[in-house]
């Protein structure tokens, strides 16, 4: 499977959503956990700005990766971003997409903006 990575430098990303458990299985509750570390798998919204363009991007991160307290609105910094490209077919319907996954996330400091005053 191909894996892209993002380069999130020119990028603004702020947490758009609380992180929540990943679930394996909606039906049982079953949570996600990562192949390699075993660790718990949480989904983290955020909206990325960049290239005058905001999206909300849904982040599979693991755990050992999420700070405590992070809350909408704060500025956070990624790392090891990466775009997966996915596709499967369920009762003969096509989907497809692409899903992000992070390291961790850090929370960032505010950015300064030109011309404002203290």
């Amino acid at each position: 499977m191909r894996i892209i990575p993002v380069d999130t430098t020119a990028a603004l990303v702020m947490v758009a959503q609380a992180p929540r458990p990943k679930l394996k299985d909606r039906r049982t509750g079953e949570m996600a956990m990562d192949t390699e570390t075993g660790a718990p798998l949480f989904t983290l919204d955020v909206t990325f700005v960049a290239n005058g363009s905001a999206d909300i991007l849904p982040l599979t991160v693991p755990q050992p990766g999420i700070p405590e307290g992070l809350a909408p609105g704060m500025l956070v910094s990624l790392t090891r971003l990466i775009a997966r490209p996915w596709e499967n077919e369920f009762n003969g319907q096509k989907r497809s997409g692409i899903s992000f996954r992070a390291d961790a996330v850090t929370v960032a400091a505010a950015p300064s903006f030109a011309g404002a005053s203290s």
